[in-house]
């Protein structure tokens, strides 16, 4: 191995701003929503191996929790995500309710290759699942969007779709009306040319052909709302349901709609799906993205895109960011393993400081 082949690149959140300064939000969304696709159409569970996530959850003064989220791909790389999720921390700390750091393995020796911070990486990735769910079960001429919950996920729901589809109006709502009111001027950088809204769950849900739900409701306080008029071709992207209990959509629109999880069994403990008999599920994303033609009627019916996050997402993005970092010249190499000159001798570095 060659010397630099034993460093690991080191990505900041601050090396990770470059990034996207340096490529553009645009292209870089763009970029993404290409990539996820491909690597969905070419998903070959022979090859990669995708296990539920897992981690610790906790109550107190500030519940919440921390979960890993780990990929195998055969003779190439393990990718783990962990990451934190506290929906205080925005009120009590100043902090992105998501906290999360990516790493990369390479699986010929175990060498960790690089290692970034995953708060935007992963605000990136799930703006371009919903996206890419919705190009192939939203009617393509969709162009009212709907957000519920208007925290940091919205901001990057709204841009990814955006890039797939001409929206003309976006609906926001939040309980936390500072939030909703500071949406607009949040998204300024994006110089959409989108008229934005504010609204209650009602009006969104009755006009939109596109709803994305981002919130952090708490478990068993759900659904967000209930028995609501809405449009017969109305696209859901279910975001915020992501542990057991916590839910956001009412029962009745689930069994009403063509419901497709981004991971079966995940979705199935603590997405949408947890409140489904199996039967009432429908094929997830994999198969619609790998056998669209089936599925080109649904674009014409209720439709919701049970999105718990997936870790084949996680490594899109961060083969993406550690491409774009080398490519760029962005980020630190730090020789963080412990390498001996020795490798059948971890104190090597004590007989060398007796020969001198």
């Amino acid at each position: 191995m060659l010397e630099k082949e034993k460093n690991t690149l080191l990505l900041t959140g601050a090396d990770v701003i470059s990034i996207a300064e340096r490529v553009g939000l645009n292209e870089l969304m763009d970029t993404l929503i290409f990539r996820l696709k491909e690597a969905i159409e070419n998903y070959d569970t022979t090859i990669t191996k995708i296990p539920i996530r897992d981690g610790f959850n906790y109550s107190g003064n500030n519940p919440g929790l921390v979960e890993w989220m780990p990929i195998y791909e055969k003779e190439k790389e393990v990718v783990i995500k962990v990451v934190g999720y506290h929906p205080q921390n925005p009120d009590n700390f100043n902090l992105p309710t998501i906290l999360s750091s990516i790493s990369s393995y390479d699986t010929s020796t175990g060498h960790l290759k690089g290692i970034a911070d995953g708060v935007l990486l992963t605000a990136l990735r799930t703006g371009a699942a919903s996206a890419l769910a919705s190009q192939y079960l939203a009617k393509p001429e969709s162009s009212i969007l709907g957000l519920i919950g208007c925290g940091a996920q919205a901001v990057t729901q709204l841009h990814a779709i955006s890039r797939v589809f001409k929206l003309k109006v976006v609906m926001v709502y939040d309980i936390n009306k500072s939030t909703m009111s500071s949406f607009k001027e949040r998204i300024s950088m994006l110089e959409l040319d989108i008229s934005v809204k504010l609204a209650n769950i009602d009006e969104i849900i009755k006009r939109s052909d596109i709803v994305c739900t981002e919130t952090s409701i708490e478990v068993g306080k759900g659904p967000l709302f209930k028995g609501l008029e809405n449009k017969s071709h109305l696209h859901i992207n279910a975001v915020g349901s992501d542990f057991p209990g916590k839910t956001e959509l009412p029962l009745d629109i689930l069994k009403r709609s063509f419901v497709c999880p981004d991971f079966l069994e995940q979705a199935k403990i603590e997405g949408e799906c947890q409140q489904l008999k199996d039967s009432e599920i429908g094929p997830d994303w994999v198969e619609v993205l790998q056998k669209p033609k089936n599925f080109v009627a649904v674009q014409n019916q209720m439709s919701i895109f049970d999105s718990t996050g997936w870790a084949l997402e996680d490594q899109v993005v961060m083969d993406l960011f550690l491409d774009l970092a080398i490519e760029f010249g962005i980020g630190l190499e730090v020789a963080l393993e412990n390498v001996s000159d020795d490798a059948k001798n971890p104190y090597n570095f004590l007989l060398k400081s007796i020969e001198a």
